[in-house]
């Protein structure tokens, strides 16, 4: 018997093949999407450190990824003999292969999900938590299309195997590619001829939607986009710097703008810090040094929340912002009020730029998410801000596009676009080049120059001794010095002495 090739190419025409194929396309399209998303809630549960969110998220993707589809085709699609009232969905074979599909891959996208949730620098997390995202904004609008990215490639293959597996709702009797073939060869017994026409179908969905799916991964792909040209200096009206503060006081507070009292932690019952008492009076620049490990950097991340205390509380304008609350013989909880976030702002060590969003996107993130101002405002302070920092020019840049000073400089503007009223520095030089360091060093001694808040965790003596109004020596997790930089020239701490001895001061 000869290969049939009238009638195989007929086939390629046949209306029920053209039906059927669209059948497909919309339980693959409808599968995909749906597990995509109950698949991210189910890796965030499973990520999650709750034991009654994380255990029964194993549990599932355990459960469903051992289960064999074509089981739970048939099982689903019976249902109704067990529950009867389900039958009004189930009884459809489309719904039915629906649910079971999406039931069965939420398991699989949700492990994808899982590696590209964990792809992302927590960094990114902190850098939101430090604009006053929530956790769900910091998810959607940070977290979610990073990972999506990176996951990008994986799920489109996914959506592949979805398109093949479709294939088995066959047994439910759906009218899709598979079984509008079988039907035919069981007629005419063409089955070489027909199966090359099924296989033509699916190759061509396949082949459609994998091109789309390319597409949109080009598109994520920052690194591949064409740099957009720079603003016109000359059409914006940056003569005016707004330093008007979000919202007015009633009362305006005299005491100190930041008080902690007390503050402790401990990692594994190893104390980091102990008993740290802090008070910065408003528009005053403080400098932290002090040995590698002294508890300066986990000093500067407690005062933000970033890290949870052991003990003690935080105060800002002397109102309640991060304190322990107890209640009997009941662990302390962590307490923090929120709103007070936005008055300090944190600029990172790592930088913490959100790679996905240009120098702007960055800059303008938690403003329109806070809904600070309107847009064409929020976006005229930007290009302010941009200019302070002498990028303007590199406004619509991406962060890779950026040396490692110029984006410290735009994470600089970019918590200052939420005007703080204390500004936190956390080794804002450590990760620079030398001869990137001045730039940065220049910025932040402008800002001090205009009389904001600073507290600086810094490595740069000579800088620390030049700009702050006090300087803060740590060691053993405790502040061994608070004095002034005149005092600590003249030699009256002789610990600080011993420390600053190999420094070649100014």
């Amino acid at each position: 018997m000869t290969f049939d090739w009238k009638y195989m190419l007929s086939l390629l025409s046949n209306i029920d093949f053209w039906l059927a194929a669209v059948v497909v396309v919309k339980l693959s399209v409808l599968t995909w999407l749906i597990s995509i998303a109950l698949g991210f809630l189910l890796a965030l549960a499973k990520q999650s450190s709750r034991p009654g969110l994380q255990l029964p998220a194993s549990g599932y993707i355990w459960f469903f990824r051992s289960l064999p589809l074509l089981v739970l085709l048939i099982f689903v699609y019976n249902l109704p003999q067990i529950f009867p009232a389900t039958s009004v969905v189930l009884g459809d074979p489309f719904y039915a292969g629906l649910i079971a599909l999406v039931i069965c891959e939420t398991a699989y996208i949700a492990e994808i999900h899982r590696g590209g949730l964990i792809s992302i620098n927590k960094g990114q997390a902190e850098a939101a938590r430090a604009l006053g995202l929530s956790f769900t904004g910091t998810q959607w609008r940070v977290v979610i299309p990073q990972a999506l990215r990176v996951a990008l490639p994986t799920l489109a293959n996914e959506f592949i195997s979805i398109v093949k597996l479709s294939s088995l709702v066959s047994v439910i009797s759906l009218t899709e590619i598979l079984m509008v073939g079988q039907r035919l060869y069981s007629q005419n017994f063409l089955v070489l001829e027909t199966m090359a026409a099924v296989a033509f179908y699916y190759v061509l969905i396949v082949t459609v939607f994998d091109c789309l799916l390319k597409q949109l991964e080009r598109y994520l792909d920052v690194s591949k986009r064409k740099t957009v040209a720079a603003p016109n200096v000359e059409s914006l009206d940056l003569d005016i710097m707004p330093t008007s503060p979000r919202s007015v006081e009633t009362t305006p507070w005299q005491g100190p703008a930041l008080q902690a009292s007390k503050l402790h932690k401990a990692y594994n019952d190893i104390e980091v810090l102990g008993s740290v008492d802090l008070q910065i009076n408003p528009g005053e620049v403080v400098s932290i040094i002090g040995p590698s490990g002294s508890g300066k950097t986990t000093l500067i991340r407690l005062l933000n929340g970033l890290e949870k205390l052991d003990n003690g509380e935080i105060k800002i304008n002397g109102q309640p912002f991060i304190h322990l609350q107890r209640q009997g013989a009941q662990k302390p909880v962590f307490v923090e009020h929120a709103k007070h976030r936005l008055d300090i702002g944190m600029v990172f060590q790592s930088f913490n730029l959100f790679p996905h969003l240009s120098v702007m996107g960055n800059l303008l993130l938690a403003p329109r998410y806070h809904a600070l101002a309107p847009l064409p405002e929020l976006k005229q302070q930007a290009y302010q801000l941009l200019r302070k920092v002498g990028l303007l020019e590199h406004a619509f840049k991406y962060p890779h596009q950026l040396s490692g000073g110029q984006q410290q400089r735009v994470a600089i503007a970019r918590a200052m676009m939420m005007r703080p009223k204390i500004m936190l520095f956390d080794e804002p030089t450590s990760a620079l080049d030398p001869e990137k360091v001045g730039e940065v060093l220049q910025v932040i001694e402008a800002l001090a120059s205009e009389g904001i808040t600073m507290i600086i965790v810094t490595h740069e003596m000579n800088f620390a001794l030049k700009v702050s109004d006090r300087i803060v020596f740590m060691e053993k997790g405790r502040v061994v010095c608070d004095d002034t930089p005149q005092a600590l020239r003249s030699g009256q701490h002789p610990r600080v002495e011993a420390f600053l001895k190999d420094v070649a001061l100014t």
